[in-house]
């Protein structure tokens, strides 16, 4: 498994740089990481589906802190910062990146377009 050797948030961009211990690395919007969050808040508890987490594209990272030599917590600054960005839980997102970014959006889009489509009643 990859280890994390390295973390560097960047307050302008709202980025975060991910090194990994076999020299690669990922670069993850704050929007990205909090919307696929682990924590069962977002992830759904037991057999729920994810959360659809709208509205986080001025989402920043006040605070990161490790947690052991396995992962990290980030603290949002939407008040989000429950669950672990465990080490196998960041491969994951830099393996996925693109489809998870790709299916999310795609969920944002249906679920605007449910939004806009109101059920016609008909009234006898």
């Amino acid at each position: 498994m990859k280890q994390v050797t390295k973390v560097h948030y960047h307050k302008q961009s709202k980025t975060l740089d991910v090194y990994f211990d076999d020299e690669s690395h990922a670069t993850f919007s704050s929007e990205f990481l909090r919307v696929h969050s682990p924590s069962a808040e977002v992830q759904g508890h037991g057999n729920e589906p994810m959360k659809l987490v709208l509205d986080k594209q001025s989402v920043g990272i006040k605070k990161i802190e490790p947690v052991g030599h396995y992962s990290l917590r980030l603290d949002f600054d939407d008040g989000h910062n429950s669950g672990l960005f465990s080490w196998a839980y960041l491969h994951h997102l830099q393996d996925q990146q693109t489809s998870l970014w790709q299916t999310y959006q795609q969920r944002v889009v249906e679920h605007e377009a449910s939004k806009d489509s109101v059920p016609i009643k008909f009234v006898p």
